[in-house]
């Protein structure tokens, strides 16, 4: 694979100035903040990432405030009471994107999150203390205990929240083909790891962290 030195000296050559490309890649929140954030917004951006899957995320984006009112503001003290019946109803609700496992979500994700805050203090705690050195694990774990949060689901709901993430992206595994480190997405634990492993690589090289590196990658595709 090639070192980070070039992957920069890439994207570099392509943007033409320092300042051109520095302005295109994200920045991560600190381990505080992700810690400061209220277990009920991290249930609000779960829920927000399931409902965008597949669909416009304008859309969705525009429906949310109608969103936080049935779902108390995602309180999930409150929304884990939500039974079948009141789902149900919530299915006549016009205002709403009326897909009942995308509804049915919502409060499963609740009882997670309440679970996660029982043993850790709060969600936050999970998400900020989780190392970024094994990312895919915390994507694995996502999965596993969340409902919805498969695929490309957990990566992307991080990135939304500010915890510092690469996206396995169409333009990012065409690049780590390129480099020679995967010949498919990455699914299986032996890809995932064999990813995770080049990003560590390229982090200890630069400093950087995934979700720049994971940009800078993304452009080293060309289109």
């Amino acid at each position: 694979m090639r070192d980070y030195q070039w992957l920069y000296q890439y994207c570099l050559n392509r943007f033409g100035s320092v300042e051109a490309l520095e302005a295109r890649l994200p920045q991560p929140k600190s381990p505080e903040e992700l810690r400061a954030l209220g277990d009920d917004r991290y249930l609000s951006i779960i829920s927000l990432r399931i409902f965008r899957a597949g669909l416009k995320h304008s859309l969705v984006d525009a429906k949310w405030p109608a969103f936080e009112e049935v779902f108390f503001g995602f309180d999930p003290h409150k929304v884990v009471l939500m039974g079948a019946e009141h789902l149900e109803r919530l299915m006549h609700d016009e205002r709403l994107i009326r897909h009942l496992a995308k509804l049915k979500s919502v409060p499963r994700n609740a009882q997670f999150i309440l679970d996660v805050a029982r043993e850790k203090g709060s969600f936050g705690a999970l998400i900020a203390d989780w190392p970024v050195s094994d990312i895919v694990g915390l994507w694995k774990y996502l999965g596993k205990h969340g409902t919805q949060l498969g695929g490309l689901s957990a990566p992307r709901f991080l990135r939304m929240v500010g915890k510092d993430t690469f996206i396995p992206t169409d333009d990012v595994v065409a690049a780590l083909k390129a480099q020679g480190i995967i010949d498919k997405a990455p699914t299986s634990q032996k890809e995932l790891a064999a990813v995770q492993a080049a990003f560590n690589e390229w982090r200890a090289q630069s400093g950087r962290p995934l979700c720049q590196l994971s940009t800078l990658l993304a452009h080293t595709v060309n289109h």
